[in-house]
């Protein structure tokens, strides 16, 4: 594809109302009003968006990305009534979870109208929409007036973005723009969820938990399929992220599983020097919970939260991975947390990134 200057425009979400920000929103929403491509802050990770109505544009996300036309992208709304022209009808159970979690990091796949370009869905009759919980993206999508398709704002399979600098690192001189509003809050992209079915069905788990789900709406199971581990899959899939090798370093990704229920600190520790001293050839780099003493012989060591509070390792573990890629490693250690809450997410996540010991 042609490379084109691509614009970073700054922005403080907490002071939108300054003339500066109101200038830098109006730009940003006239690049995808016209076709273009805006990467943009949510409160998961930056998302690449593009007038989801617009075929041609959506197309330029794939080929921005090198994303596979089997990969369907997620709409996002700034309110309720975008939803009318994009899906056909909204099931009880799904508006019980959009009063409960909208804005926030949930999509439903609901029906879709005629007027979602068949390359938003792959093809598939259900197209997946959400309500971002962050000021930027909602002033951007209102301001833009269309709804914004916008998958995570990275090459394809490679680790999802949690900064601008993730973005430009990824897609600088491939896209217009970069909204520039400093580090998402969750870190790890939202659950995906259809409430269409019964039981309902949870293709991505995220900050929204299946516990939550439930109390809410009712019954819902995760779901499970061995193709989604396929290189090239026979058909489209119903849900983003289902590739193989998604959100991966450029490191081989080595996940350390603890053998005792709720993974033991202890175990976990000893699993890791083990694993270093396994590995002599290799620039080793850990991402190491706060609780475990760092292993000796490692060539770089990632900060990364507490092992009893996952939603801090949600929140770095993008910047961590990327943290420990920019470091020369050659492998990372990545210890498995148990799934629970948004520990499923970041299990999710990390399995589709490396291989298991």
């Amino acid at each position: 594809m042609k490379e084109m200057k691509t614009l970073r425009l700054v922005i403080d979400p907490a002071h939108l109302d300054t003339a500066g920000a109101q200038d830098t929103l109006e730009q940003a929403a006239g690049i995808l009003r016209t076709g273009g491509l805006v990467a943009l802050p949510t409160e998961t990770v930056y998302g690449l968006g593009a007038n989801a109505l617009d075929a041609a544009a959506v197309e330029r996300i794939f080929a921005a990305k090198q994303r596979p036309a089997w990969d369907p992208i997620i709409v996002h709304v700034a309110d309720e009534n975008m939803l009318d022209g994009l899906v056909e009808q909204i099931p009880d159970a799904a508006r019980k979870l959009i009063a409960a979690f909208w804005p926030g990091p949930l999509t439903l796949l609901l029906p879709r109208t005629a007027a979602v370009p068949d390359v938003v869905t792959a093809g598939r009759p259900l197209v997946g929409v959400r309500m971002p919980a962050h000021p930027v993206a909602l002033e951007l999508i209102r301001r833009a007036g269309v709804p914004v398709a916008a998958p995570s704002a990275n090459l394809f399979g490679h680790i999802s973005p949690t900064t601008a600098e993730h973005v430009l690192a990824d897609l600088d001189g491939r896209i217009d723009a970069v909204l520039d509003a400093g580090p998402t809050e969750h870190g790890v992209e939202s659950t995906v969820l259809d409430p269409c079915q019964s039981p309902m069905m949870i293709y991505r788990p995220g900050a929204v938990t299946s516990v939550q789900i439930r109390y809410t709406a009712g019954d819902v199971e995760m779901y499970r399929d061995s193709g989604v581990l396929e290189i090239k899959p026979r058909g489209s899939r119903p849900s983003p992220g289902m590739g193989l090798r998604h959100y991966a370093p450029r490191a081989r990704l080595v996940l350390i599983e603890s053998e005792q229920a709720g993974g033991e600190l202890a175990e976990l520790a000893a699993r890791l020097e083990g694993a270093v001293l396994d590995l002599p050839e290799d620039q080793v780099g850990v991402m190491l919970p706060a609780e475990v003493a760092a292993p000796a012989g490692a060539a770089a060591v990632v900060a990364w939260g507490r092992w009893s509070a996952p939603e801090e390792m949600a929140r770095e573990l993008y910047a961590g991975l990327r943290a420990l890629d920019g470091a020369g490693c050659t492998v990372i250690l990545c210890p498995l947390p148990p799934a629970d809450g948004i520990g499923a997410a970041i299990r999710d996540r990390l399995e589709k990134a490396g291989n298991r010991e």
